[in-house]
């Protein structure tokens, strides 16, 4: 389908296709065997500009949105959605300060990351705080003209690779969700520490670890916003995250298709290409035509969300749930394609249905995901009445 896109998103496109085809494809196998980050990838990224896309000029982006950051991200993640994390991740980490940080935060630290000279990551999940952000300990408590931050964040992307983290944090526990403020922190800071490397099921080249605070002394002027403006920037930055890991679970599903379309072209059975059956015919139009359905919603939400609109919660939360599941099972019908040889890793496709997963869990569950929906949806019927 013809999106319509301006001649900078086609350029950023079509740049993020080719760096995924020639540079991320052929190492794709070796780091999710590794489990190493791709800083080599990186680098192109950042020598090609593609981190600056949604960062505005002003600060040394290209100028782009949500939109831009979408069409990148898929893009990688049809080669590997592992490496594209590097570059998705550190959205996440950058849409705090992008939102809501002083003109001082944001001319500190987005030309860096517009650059790829330094990579973000954002931090809210703890043990005992996943889908229930509410419940969040980790806490800074002002002294003179610095915070001191104390707790764990837990599985958070980029954590020790990057070098600016966004923190949600307790500043107030009497009030609640309403005491949570947002802080800036630095790699390097004294007190700033990272638990061990997570190995996991996918996304292997991407690095997971806990960030650990002690007595981690931070200037006042790297809280963004005001105090007690922590679950706001929070839930502003997932609104405008969530159409990325829609893009990540579309490019997942993306090239899990576009592998089993050649391999059911290819792949003789009977004296004919399995391509020729019914069977698998039906299975390639259902896996097409959910992908395209997946691809109008992101894109249409991501529009919507760089127009300005001042509620996309919604929306965002049904790209999220259903490109997710849609790469899930996009993924899982690519291995049946492949029979046994998409059950053997020598062959590409089980990694997809590895990496899909995750599209699934973070950023909020699809259970999460439809709670969301369900109340934003009876919330809408009742002002009609």
């Amino acid at each position: 389908m013809d999106y319509l896109l301006n001649e900078q998103q086609l350029m950023v496109r079509d740049l993020a296709r080719k760096i995924a085809r020639e540079k991320i494809k052929p190492v794709a196998a070796k780091y999710d065997e590794t489990e190493e980050f791709a800083w080599e990838i990186v680098k192109v990224l950042s020598d090609s500009d593609l981190f600056g896309v949604y960062i505005p000029e002003a600060y040394g982006g290209l100028g782009g949105g949500v939109m831009d950051m979408c069409l990148v991200t898929e893009e990688l993640s049809k080669a590997c959605g592992g490496i594209a994390l590097g570059f998705a991740g550190t959205g996440l980490g950058t849409f705090p300060i992008l939102l809501y940080g002083s003109e001082e935060q944001k001319k500190k630290y987005l030309p860096d990351i517009a650059k790829g000279k330094r990579l973000a990551a954002f931090c809210i999940t703890e043990a005992e705080a996943g889908s229930d952000a509410g419940s969040i300990r980790t806490n800074a408590k002002q002294d003179g003209d610095h915070y001191i931050l104390n707790g764990t964040k837990q599985w958070i992307t980029n954590a020790g690779e990057a070098e600016i983290y966004t923190v949600i944090a307790i500043t107030d526990k009497s009030k609640g969700a309403r005491g949570a403020s947002a802080f800036i922190v630095e790699k390097g800071t004294k007190g700033l520490d990272f638990g061990k490397k997570e190995k996991k099921l996918g996304i292997r080249a991407s690095a997971t670890r806990e960030v650990i605070f002690t007595d981690c002394r931070i200037p006042k002027e790297n809280l963004i916003s005001k105090e007690g403006m922590g679950f706001i920037v929070a839930m502003k930055t997932f609104d405008n995250s969530r159409p990325g890991v829609a893009a990540q679970a579309l490019g997942i599903a993306q090239g899990a298709f576009d592998h089993a379309l050649e391999y059911a072209r290819k792949r003789v059975q009977f004296g004919q290409p399995i391509s020729s059956f019914q069977a698998i015919q039906h299975m390639l139009a259902d896996m097409g035509t959910q992908i395209e359905a997946a691809r109008a919603l992101v894109y249409a939400t991501a529009r919507m969300v760089d127009s300005g609109a001042k509620s996309v919660a919604k929306e965002s939360s049904m790209a999220k749930l259903y490109a997710s599941d849609v790469a899930m099972k996009v993924a899982v019908d690519a291995i049946q394609i492949f029979g046994g040889y998409g059950y053997m890793r020598e062959y590409p496709v089980e990694k997809y249905m590895r990496d899909a997963k995750i599209t699934q869990i973070y950023e909020g569950t699809n259970q999460i995901q439809r709670n969301v929906i369900a109340a934003q949806l009876i919330k809408e019927s009742l002002k009609g009445e």
